[in-house]
This record gives C-alpha cells, structure tokens and sequence, in this order.
C-alpha cells in the first residue's frame, strides 16, 4: 500500500502512522484523512500489529484543517459537506473502537481536527511546548464531531471552556483535564512511547486489551445495571479465551510470560 501523506511502517508489531506534511504543519483535507482511514484498516488488518503510534513530521503534530481545503468546502453543497463531514467521522469512530491501542506521539500543536485525533487515541503523550485546543468558534465554525468524544473523555463542563472559548492550552493543563495522558520531554519522548508501545505489545494479552478498549467504550452507553450485566457477561467470556487460561497457568507456575 503507497502513501503519499503519510508513512506507515511495522516494526516490532508497532505500526507507526506518521503525518507527512510538514510543510502544510501536517494539517488535514480530504486526501489525509482518506490515507489515515486505509492506514488504520492495514494496521487492524495485520496480525503481526498489535499498538499503533500515531505521530506527525515537522514542527506540528496537526494544525487541524488545510486552508486550501477549507476554502474549497465554501464551494460544497450540503450534500458534498455532509459526505466530507462523515469521512473524518468514520476516521474518528474507527480510532476509537478499534481492537488494537492506539498511541498518539505529540511533539507539536495539535490544533483542532488534529487535537481531535489525540482525543480518540487510546494514550497520548505530548511535549511540554505544545499547545493544544479546538478553534473552529473562533473561524465561525463548530467542533461537532470532536464534541461526542470530547464530553465523554474530560467532561461537560472542561469541554466547554476548551470548545466554546477556543482556546489554545499548555501540554501541561491538558494533561491535568484529562485530554492527554502526561506531559514528556521533547528529547524522551520517543523513547518513552516505544518502551509504553513495547510493554503493551510484551506484557498484556492482545485479546485482553481488546476487551477492556470496547468496555471503556461501551460502558458509558448502559445503565449501570445494563453495564454490570455486560461487564459480568465479558468477564465470563475472557475465562474461557485461550489468553486468559495461558495467563493464569503462567502465574500459578510463577513464569514470565511474554505476549
């Protein structure tokens, strides 16, 4: 599969998706989120995949929506805008309930489209001097799709002061509203991704992690009753996986097991 926005690579059974357009501070139109949709499906595809790293090229992680695109979206008619809107919506909805954990490896601003990408990885690190937020109030426009996930993650009331002032916030802050997972060093933070990457891949079971990814996704939908029911009904599952009865063998013999 050729890319030309993006790089994708597997090493390790890491996929790492890279955005290649520094030039543009990596910043999304229709093309990009075309090759992040495939760039997913190979890697959930893939066997020898187990997390992916979602990182950018250049000084930004995701400056949000190209200017170019932007300006062409003025020219749609609903229907078109409607049909555009649903494409980065399948990419949102694809990151967040995929089976495999997804990363996302911060070193620059993440600003709109592309601070709704870090919002649907899985765990994200981010740099101290990025700063991250969603402006579309600010350009006349509405943070629609990032909202759903948005409310869920952090909250009603720390969603509304990102979405309805538009601002812009430290590594710092993000992290303690719940955007990001924590604050890395610029010059650790490859190393500190890798070693999470690697110990996801090396020390948890692959169907176990799967599992627990749908859970936390589902479980805010149900009822409490509901979700203790399905919680009970997926705990009694996961008894019977193969991984788990190779786990437990594992740790009643006292050996390191190695996924």
């Amino acid at each position: 599969m050729k890319f030309f926005l993006l790089q994708y690579e597997v090493a390790f059974r890491i996929a790492t998706i890279t955005l290649n357009r520094p030039d543009k501070r990596n910043a999304l139109n229709g093309a990009m989120v075309a090759e992040l949709r495939q760039a997913f499906a190979a890697a959930a595809a893939d066997e020898d995949v187990k997390v992916i790293v979602l990182k950018g090229n250049g000084e930004a992680f995701c400056a949000g929506a190209d200017l170019d695109y932007l300006q062409q979206l003025q020219q749609n008619t609903y229907e078109e805008n409607l049909a555009d809107s649903k494409e980065l919506m399948r990419l949102f909805q694809e990151i967040y309930q995929l089976d495999k954990i997804v990363i996302a490896q911060v070193e620059g601003h993440a600003v709109a489209g592309g601070c709704g990408l870090v919002t649907v990885c899985d765990l994200s690190y981010v740099v101290p001097e990025a700063m991250l937020g969603y402006t579309e109030v600010k350009i006349g426009f509405v943070p629609a799709l990032v909202a759903v996930f948005l409310v869920r993650k952090i909250g009603e009331g720390r969603a509304r002061e990102l979405l309805l002032t538009g601002r812009l916030v430290t590594a710092e802050k993000a992290a303690r509203d719940g955007l990001i997972t924590t604050v890395v060093p610029a010059a650790e933070i490859a190393e500190h991704v890798a070693k999470v990457a690697t110990s996801l891949c090396n020390e948890a079971s692959g169907n176990s992690l799967k599992v627990t990814k749908k859970l936390i996704g589902t479980v805010l939908d149900l009822p409490m009753k509901n979700g203790l029911e399905h919680a009970a009904e997926l705990n009694a599952a996961t008894r019977g996986h193969e991984d788990c009865k190779r786990g437990i063998a594992a740790f009643l013999n006292k050996e390191k097991l190695v996924w």
